[in-house]
């Protein structure tokens, strides 16, 4: 595996956020291509396959890991930001949509988390970006997106970003929490992961909160978020005026 580069970062801003790392010599960072919002003059972008944690298998070995990018609906491609001035550099990535960006030092959180396959942000070069199945039978029928996971191994920093709000909860053994698939932003994988049927035909029907939601049972951490971008894309389209209707009632006095 590829030597995990400890890097220095701060998170900026409030609602908008964005994270900005600070790489000495040869140090490096890897992020979703078109994430970078700025960087210092002697910092040297390379688009990789893959997320450039294993080298030594040579091209299969990449193409493995690019093979499991795309399974998550992610590019085969990530872009490696790396140091290769003779000082300290920074390079700084913006969060998509308003929300938190989270940081995860992974040695201390057991060296592994599984997050939503949007949550990823940027690392530092070393953490493996790989996918994560979910073996329960209900997760596979009905868990849609969530059934397919990202999962981040190493020890060194990784950012996530959280629309809305970020909550961290706990869970003791074999304590269950209930949650709408779009809120989790990720889990430690000794919590198990399921999807259950909201009980009752009126709450199928007419409770607005869709006919499935996830169970995660503990023991282990779970991270969640107030505003999920589907939940803000579904209720930006539904304000969006109708083309060809008519749009009278929601147009201002300005048409």
């Amino acid at each position: 595996m590829t030597e995990m580069h400890e890097i220095d970062y701060k998170i900026v801003g409030d609602d908008m956020q964005f994270v900005e790392l600070e790489l000495d010599p040869m140090e490096a960072s890897v992020a979703e291509a078109g994430g970078m919002m700025y960087m210092d003059d002697g910092i040297e972008m390379e688009t990789i396959f893959g997320d450039g944690s294993k080298q030594e298998g040579g091209f299969l070995s990449s193409l493995l890991g690019a093979g499991k990018r795309l399974l998550t609906g992610e590019s085969l491609f990530m872009t490696v930001f790396q140091n290769r001035a003779s000082g300290k550099k920074r390079v700084a990535f913006g969060a998509p949509y308003p929300g938190k960006v989270v940081p995860f030092h992974l040695s201390e959180i057991g060296g592994e988390l599984i997050a939503q396959k949007d949550a990823f942000l940027c690392a530092a070069r070393g953490v493996s970006i790989g996918i994560a199945f979910q073996k329960r039978i209900g997760a596979g029928f009905f868990g849609g997106e969530g059934f397919i996971m990202q999962r981040l191994e190493g020890d060194g920093w990784t950012f996530l970003h959280a629309g809305g709000t970020i909550f961290e909860r706990e869970l003791n053994s074999d304590e269950l929490l209930k949650v709408d698939t779009g809120c989790i932003v990720a889990f430690q994988p000794s919590i198990t992961y399921d999807i259950q049927f909201v009980g009752g035909i009126k709450s199928a029907l007419f409770g607005g909160e869709g006919l499935f939601f996830a169970t995660l049972r503990g023991p282990g951490k779970v991270w969640l978020q107030s505003l999920p971008f589907s939940r803000l894309a579904d209720r930006i389209i539904a304000a969006a005026p109708k083309s060809g209707g008519n749009s009278k009632g929601e147009s201002s006095i300005f048409g």
